[in-house]
């Protein structure tokens, strides 16, 4: 692992090639030097901006506001990168001093009553032949500001700055309590019989896990969501069980230095509490009128209508596998930690397909070159060249030159696909750098996974999920990587949380579309193709399960919303009380399946509590409804000759209504642009399996967007 010298005062931050940071030349001091000046540089343009005497312009008010966000990302992001990827205890120091500093530091601006009153005049006096990407910057600007507080009186505003501080205070200590806990989370496996029946690929990566630790026998290392890889694959019971209630404990009590309960409670509390000093009843009203939902009563009648058809559809899924489990464990019961061993082995028995014989075919290197690469080329005409004279961050860290159709620069794809000690759970994408035509900056992506790394020489096979998810986070990687607008705030994935997941969805379509998979789908040994049996089987699969995957995302999704759906003095006070609300919570949205537990519990899930998707996890399925009418129209409108939309004219349509507009109008105009109506939900009712009784209105599709 790279790790940053913390002697050096140099406070310049040094880049490489297209905007990448020097990684193994940056130092603690550097880093934190340099934000603070770049603060303090941001701090005195904005005061050039608010003091100016002359009538304000796109020029003098827009443009300069802009170009100022640049330093400030060059200097905090790779800070960023290294407290999400290859933290040690020094990293995590400086970030929780800085992330106040740095909520503090966005008050500063969006609670400047100068400012505000300057971008009013300018949207008052606005010439008339203003492109519409700046008109709608200017939008972008006066509704930020005023869903910052802008209007609030001076004494509330200080009120609002003391929330807004301690908010990020507590959103940091939760992100770093809940890695601290996965990581102790972690299964000790000193007797041998209990890793019988894992592949030998397995073995020796777990083996590696436990020696990198310093420790004996092998260790079974965790993701961030409740279901852990090993449970599907491992045919031993106690095992399973072993992993199973050391992932659900993460964050309970058990261990004081990762109890996350006490912030659970700070968190919903001064939330709610700042969002009816912002004028909404709770936190979640607050979120949703950010985003493309517009009210908490959108997002509660889709989540509500689709959990009930959901769990039905797991309970008669538990019922099958509750016959497979008799087989082996006669007058025993189907338990959370059984289930995704016997789906595995209920779904080879359908389907003749076998996820252990799947693994020797899902190599990594095969995945991304000749998958989500090869997908990327055959849509887009994006090709990618290794740069191994750039470095990474942490050792196993990849960097890609991008190169567009045309044959100019495209920017730099980073890929950092291993877990490690120091990197928090589940998989992401962020940018080191943005795509703007004002700055002249190229895009600068890193794509974020967990996957087990194998010892020296050994292959990195994947599960099939772990082959979804690299596909995922490259719709991210896609939308940054294609961007093309003018203005820094409004690239690549900078639109409502509840759209962002919208493209990333759609790529996962290339996974499973016989050309690509059948390219990267090839034994690592012989190179021999996927069996036809064996692909026939997984496409036939795939849409097996569905009560079990929905009922879990559900019941996380209606979690997060029941925690901040409550006014300030709802919130429990006592810690003890957070399991009683969740089992609460579960079981009046009626989702309380014992052996499918939410995909994230309380006490671990980050994406609610360490910000990001507060009260906006509900987003990936409201997003599912655009994606699944996107996947319909790549297989008919813009097929060719039955290549189910994998062509060039298809690509480039995506990518000029949506992958390129990022936030440079109305993500809803976009996706009208691309399909010449509004979303239809029945897409992914067929897909998901659910059958409602009469199907809601997908709300985002509502004519009253601005």
């Amino acid at each position: 692992m790279t790790r940053v010298n913390a002697s050096s005062e140099t406070p310049a931050l040094p880049r490489l090639d297209v905007g990448l940071p020097d990684f193994p030349a940056l130092t603690l001091p550097q880093m934190r030097s340099a934000v603070l000046a770049a603060m303090a540089d941001q701090r005195a343009l904005w005061e050039e901006v608010a003091t100016d005497t002359d009538a304000p312009t796109v020029a003098t008010t827009l443009e300069r506001l802009e170009r100022a966000r640049g330093p400030l990302r060059h200097a905090y992001w790779p800070l960023y990168t290294l407290a999400n990827s290859a933290a040690d205890d020094e990293i995590r120091a400086l970030e929780t001093e800085l992330a106040p500093m740095m909520t503090e530091h966005r008050d500063a601006l969006y609670l400047d009553k100068r400012i505000y009153a300057r971008l009013v005049s300018l949207q008052e006096n606005l010439p008339a032949d203003v492109e519409e990407e700046t008109r709608w910057l200017l939008h972008r600007y006066l509704e930020d500001f005023q869903r910052a507080g802008i209007t609030l009186d001076d004494d509330d505003a200080v009120r609002l700055r003391a929330y807004n501080s301690e908010i990020s205070r507590g959103e940091t200590a939760f992100s770093q309590r809940a890695a601290a806990g996965m990581a102790a989370a972690a299964v000790s496996v000193t007797d041998d019989t209990l890793l019988e029946g894992l592949s030998e690929e397995t073995v020796s990566g777990l083996r590696r896990s436990a020696a990198d630790r310093g420790a004996d026998g092998a260790l079974v290392t965790f993701i961030l969501p409740t279901a852990q890889p090993l449970v599907t694959q491992s045919p031993q019971r106690e095992l399973r069980a072993q992993i199973h209630r050391s992932s659900v404990a993460r964050g309970w009590g058990g261990d004081a230095a990762t109890d996350t309960r006490e912030l659970v409670l700070r968190l919903a509390r001064l939330r709610a509490e700042r969002a009816q000093l912002l004028g909404y009843p709770h936190h979640a009203a607050y979120v949703a009128a950010g985003g493309t939902a517009r009210s908490t009563e959108a997002v509660s009648a889709m989540l509500t209508e689709l959990a009930a058809p959901a769990a039905r559809n797991a309970r008669e899924e538990a019922s099958e596998l509750q016959a497979a489990l008799a087989v082996d464990h006669p007058g025993e019961s189907l338990q959370a930690w059984d289930w995704g061993y016997y789906a595995d082995r209920v779904r080879a028995e359908k389907y003749q397909v076998d996820a252990a014989a799947l693994r020797p075919y899902l190599e990594l290197e095969n995945v991304i070159r000749d998958g989500v690469f090869v997908a990327a080329e055959r849509l887009y005409g994006l090709t990618f060249a290794e740069r191994p004279d750039l470095p990474g961050y942490a050792e196993g860290v990849r960097v890609f030159e991008v190169t567009r159709a045309d044959g100019t620069p495209g920017g730099l794809f980073v890929a950092d696909y291993y877990a490690r000690e120091g990197k928090r759970g589940g998989a992401w994408m962020h940018s080191l750098s943005e795509q703007s035509h004002l700055t002249g900056e190229l895009p600068v992506v890193v794509n974020n996974l967990n996957i087990t790394q194998p010892a020296a020489g050994e292959p990195t096979l994947l599960t099939w999920d772990e082959v979804n998810t690299a596909f995922h986070e490259f719709g991210h990687a896609l939308h940054g990587l294609l961007s093309n607008v003018t203005y820094p705030s409004l690239s690549g994935t900078a639109v409502p949380r509840d759209f962002v997941e919208y493209p990333s969805q759609v790529n996962e379509m290339w996974a499973t579309h016989p050309e690509i998979l059948a390219g990267y789908a090839r034994h690592h040994r012989t190179g021999e193709p996927l069996p036809s049996e064996l692909l026939e089987a997984l496409l036939g699969s795939q849409s097996d399960g569905e009560g079990f995957r929905t009922t879990e995302f559900l019941a996380a999704a209606l979690l997060d919303q029941a925690w901040h759906s409550l006014a300030p003095d709802d919130v429990p006070t006592d810690v003890e009380d957070v399991l009683a609300f969740e089992e609460r919570a579960l079981a009046a949205a009626g989702v309380a399946l014992a052996e499918v537990p939410p995909r994230y519990r309380t006490a671990y899930f980050n994406h609610a509590f360490g910000g990001g998707y507060d009260a906006g996890y509900y987003s990936y399925i409201w997003s599912e409804v655009l994606d699944a009418d996107t996947v319909e129209w790549f297989g008919t409108e813009a097929a060719r000759n039955g290549d189910g939309g994998l062509n060039r004219e298809a690509g480039e349509r995506f990518a000029e209504a949506l992958l390129s507009r990022g936030h440079s109008r109305d993500p809803l105009a976009s996706y009208r642009d691309l399909r010449g109506r509004d979303a239809d939900i029945a897409p992914l009712l067929r897909r998901r399996k659910l059958t409602v009784g009469s199907a809601p209105d997908h709300p985002r599709t509502s004519k009253d967007q601005t």
